[in-house]
This record gives C-alpha cells, structure tokens and sequence, in this order.
C-alpha cells in the first residue's frame, strides 16, 4: 500500500510538470494562398546541453486537405518547444521551417508557414529603336511575396543588348517588372505583370 501511494504520488508530480497546449499547424501557398495537403509535420521538445541541443519527437504526422493539422499535446513546462514542417519539393521560399513556443504563448499557439515552388526565369533586354550613347535603360522588379527587391535597378546606357545567362531560379508567383526608358530627353515608364507558374521556365523580352 505504501509503494502505490508513493508510485501515485510520482505520478501525480510527473503529470503536474506537463502543461496542456494545443498547436494548431498551417502551410500555404505565399503566391496563390492554397493549402500545401500531406506535408509532413513534427513538434519536438528541446534540452540546451553543454553548448548543445537534444530534441525528442512527442508528435508527428500529415496536414490534412485543408493544409492543417490539430496537436494536443502535454509538454514539460522545463524544456523548449518547437514545430516543424518539411518544405514541398522544389521549394524555392520558406516563411518559417520551424517555429518556436512555449508555455507563454497560452494554452493555443497558432503555428503558420508559407512555402512557394521554384520557377526559372530569362531576362532579355533590347534597345530595339537606340537613338545613340544618350538613351537610357533602368528595370525595376518584384514579386508578389516580397523575395525580390524591388528597390534595387539594373542600369543600361546607349544601343545595349543584355541577356541573363541561363535561367534562374524564382519563387512562383506574379513578378511585377516597372522600367523606364530616356530617349531624346525624353522619360518614359512602362509596366508589366507576368505569371510564373511552379517548374515553369519562361523567358522575358524587353524590346524598347
């Protein structure tokens, strides 16, 4: 009798240092906002040892067709917290791989990611009608996720041809391409928006 009241009695501090927390897990799309289905997700818990980090797997499984998945778990209130979802193939963007939490963020923690497919990009530019070494070429681009700096401008002065060499890789999505053209002191800007669809290899022509 004595032994089970003190088995109990461990048990019952066991169970005390254990704290219930429900995740509730996401993956999307960061280009078209549809739900990545079947990725595989894991939330761990975490020791810092000697420089060092241990992690132990208290839960694991898929995201269901909506892209999501419910983890009810009880985890040490002495140990960090993490969740993590595996990228979808061909990823070329990420917005969290792993998330960390812990027993602040209350008894529901919302953990969100965003992924996007590579795409590949050729980038032609053309000064099909050059008035001479005066004109004047700047392209400004971006995308809809914000992976491209759409601040940043590629010059080029007079009768220039330029072309990028080979494709490279970008995350899906719209890019949204501004560039403007001086000609004869004349300032002129154009727009363009184009589609890059997941493992699509497009080749983009600027001739001004």
């Amino acid at each position: 009798m004595k032994n089970l009241i003190v088995i109990l009695l461990v048990g019952l501090f066991i169970f005390s240092c254990k704290k219930k927390q429900t995740i509730h897990i996401t993956a999307k799309n960061a280009a078209t906002g549809e739900p990545y289905p079947g990725l595989t997700y894991y939330v761990v818990t975490y020791t810092n040892i000697n420089g060092g980090t241990k992690s132990k797997t208290v839960a694991t499984g898929t995201l269901d067709a909506n892209g999501e998945a419910v983890v009810t778990e009880r985890l040490p209130k002495n140990k960090g917290r993490g969740v993590r979802v595996v990228e979808p193939e061909n990823s070329c963007y990420n917005k969290n791989i792993q998330l960390y939490f812990s027993e602040e963020d209350g008894e529901n923690f919302k953990a969100e990611f965003e992924f996007a497919e590579c795409a590949y990009s050729k980038l032609i530019i053309n000064n099909a009608n050059c008035n001479g070494a005066s004109d004047k070429f700047v392209l400004f681009r971006k995308n809809q996720i914000g992976s491209i700096n759409g601040n940043f401008g590629w010059e080029h002065l007079g009768c220039a041809y330029w072309e990028t060499n080979g494709y490279s890789d970008i995350p899906m999505g719209n890019v949204y391409f501004r560039w403007e053209v001086t000609r004869n002191g004349t300032n002129s800007i154009y727009y363009d928006t184009v589609f890059y669809a997941p493992g699509e290899y497009k080749t983009y022509e600027i001739n001004y």
